[in-house]
């Protein structure tokens, strides 16, 4: 079993469940910058690394105005759109 730690404030911890992995990552992947200081070099080097390992994949950029809130719509239904696979990343 597998344990998700959510660094949430909750009283009452959430049960969620992982999503099923695919067996091949095809298709395009976007790489969401959430606008924290130093995100985008995560990204950067996140790309360099999977681009090389999976050169047949398009990644495609995006980034959050802010951290402090969650993506607008029109950006998530435009990564939902053109992806079929999402990596967020955040970094301090």
């Amino acid at each position: 079993m597998t344990t998700i730690l959510d660094p949430t404030d909750e009283r009452v911890p959430v049960e969620r469940q992982i999503s099923p992995r695919p067996g091949v990552i095809s298709g395009a992947v976007a790489l969401l910058d959430i606008s924290k200081p130093r995100g985008n070099v995560l990204i950067d080097r996140l790309e360099e690394l999977l681009s090389e390992r999976l050169p047949e994949v398009t990644f495609n950029r995006y980034a959050k105005p802010t951290f402090t809130k969650p993506a607008p719509e029109p950006l998530r239904r435009q990564i939902q759109n053109e992806n079929n696979f999402v990596i967020e990343a955040l970094a301090d």
